[in-house]
């Protein structure tokens, strides 16, 4: 969907539009849940949080709202396909810059041999992000939801941007490709033809490269969360330092992204393609989700020391605002479940539920779907 026609449809119409939207957001309802293994989730998820240490408390951050929770396919089809989707971003930035002028996490650079991955804290919990060659003063940013902010950036580091990579299509990961694309005129705007990238303008497919400075960034395709998403990842051999991989919401910490137009099977492949990078590339993931993911791993694999060590570190950092990324592929491998459907103790905790066979086990890919099932209607405090 165009962005300028969603601007066209704004004017005059803001007030209306935005009750039918909130009518919408309000009246819709998710799936029913299946009974016992969600009562089990749910009951486990209103106990404490285990207590960091005798002299800091934990308190849960609240949410800022999803518009990828599930309240079904109609609203998903509204988000995706209509101006209403534009109009609820639009919604979602004014908040977000009220609410967290600084931006909802404190981030910091990493610095390579002449490369600098700059994570920028946009809406109430993405990330967009800035890979900078140093040396030539070049600049790409990948999935710029908040044009201001990543501009404000952009002006801070005193870079020319020269490209924009964009893993999908939804608004909270493309919504500033319009104006970035504008401001600077000789901007490439790379993506998924099969996505519906607004500003698209360099079509990108499965192992292409982009090539920007010293900086060389290939495109995996890795359907299933849309058609026609990409992760990118900055090759570490140039720089001399780790690979990185720009994950938009195919993998977080300890999570993965739901799976609105593909199969289990395809997101299985997906994630698959990530599995097989090496353990030391950092993930730079689209959403700070790793408080409540880990809370869900927890659930589901309550034994896994190197979870509970994560959850440590995830709350320390969270107590003070601060960002949980990156994390590396090796740490992801050891407490990620959804990275763990080949785990025979992870099958072993889940054991047959709705939809599993019990006679020879489960397939990883009827294993992911019970997984993402529930973590849909694991309720987090």
């Amino acid at each position: 969907m165009a962005a300028v026609v969603a601007a066209t449809a704004l004017k005059g119409r803001g007030a209306r539009n935005a009750r039918v939207l909130r009518g919408i957001l309000s009246g819709a309802t998710a799936n029913k849940a299946s009974q016992n293994r969600t009562r089990a989730l749910q009951s486990h998820s209103k106990e404490e949080p285990e207590p960091l240490s005798p002299e800091l408390e934990y308190i849960p951050r609240k949410r800022g709202k999803n518009p990828m929770k599930a309240v079904g396919l109609a609203w998903y089809s509204l988000y995706t396909r209509t101006w209403l989707g534009y109009l609820f971003y639009r919604q979602q930035l004014r908040r977000a810059r009220n609410r967290y002028p600084k931006g909802h996490s404190k981030t910091q650079p990493r610095l390579f041999n002449g490369v600098k991955v700059l994570p920028i804290p946009v809406l109430s919990d993405n990330y967009s992000y800035l890979i900078i060659d140093t040396q030539a003063r070049l600049a790409v940013a990948v999935d710029p939801s908040d044009p201001r902010a990543v501009q404000a950036s952009i002006e801070k580091e005193g870079v020319t941007l020269v490209a924009i990579l964009c893993t999908h299509k939804h608004w909270d990961h493309s919504g500033g490709n319009r104006d970035l694309s504008r401001r600077h005129r000789d901007c490439r705007v790379y993506g998924s033809p099969q996505d519906g990238i607004p500003y698209l303008t360099h079509p990108l497919c499965h192992q292409d490269v982009v090539s920007v400075g010293r900086l060389q960034i290939r495109a995996l395709a890795t359907p299933g969360h849309t058609q026609g998403h990409l992760v990118y990842l900055l090759d570490g051999e140039p720089y001399k330092g780790p690979s990185c991989l720009f994950s938009g919401d195919l993998l977080f910490l300890s999570g993965c992204g739901r799976t609105f137009e593909g199969t289990a099977e395809t997101m299985l492949s997906s994630l698959d393609t990530v599995l097989g990078l090496g353990d030391d590339t950092l993930l730079w993931p689209g959403h700070e989700y790793a408080e409540e993911n880990l809370g869900f791993a927890g659930v589901v694999e309550p034994e896994n020391l190197a979870r509970e060590r994560k959850m440590q570190w995830v709350q320390r950092q969270r107590l003070e605002r601060k960002s949980t990324c990156p994390s590396t592929l090796g740490e992801e491998r050891s407490y990620n479940p959804f990275l763990r459907t080949h785990c025979l103790a992870l099958q072993e905790a889940l054991g047959p539920g709705p939809g599993l066979t019990g006679d020879d086990g489960c397939s990883r890919a009827q294993l992911l779907e019970e997984l993402r099932r529930l973590k849909d209607t694991h309720k987090s405090k």
